[in-house]
């Protein structure tokens, strides 16, 4: 077994507005899921993400000077949305759980990385 990181993309002028039918089927989606990886033994952690308008970047110079930036690092990236924390057999079944991610249906995307042990 292996933990993965399942980091979800949307593109936030798309996404569903509070108040929406499409909303509250997503809502719904989400509901679906949580149940199904809580039952299959799978979940580890996960959280939705605030809008990117919320997001700030930090960056420490060579004279250890920090500043910060608000707003996400990339303008023009995706907002990244939530992520989830699953332990998987292996790459097949994160495929599959990526593919049952809301985010990852109607142009949105999933990115699954594979979390290294400390």
């Amino acid at each position: 077994m292996a933990k993965f990181m399942f980091l979800q993309y949307v593109d936030e002028s798309r996404a569903p507005r509070p108040g929406t039918p499409e909303l509250d089927k997503e809502i719904a989606d989400y509901g679906q899921l949580f149940k199904d990886v809580e039952a299959a033994g799978a979940l580890r952690g996960g959280d939705p993400i605030q809008p990117s308008a919320a997001a700030f970047s930090v960056r420490v110079d060579e004279d250890g000077k920090t500043s910060t930036t608000d707003g996400p690092m990339y303008k023009e990236s995706p907002w990244l949305n939530g992520y989830w924390v699953l332990e998987c057999r292996d790459r097949d079944e994160a495929v599959a759980w990526a593919a049952k991610i809301p985010a990852a249906h109607g142009g949105g995307t999933v990115e699954v990385r594979p979390i290294s042990s400390m």
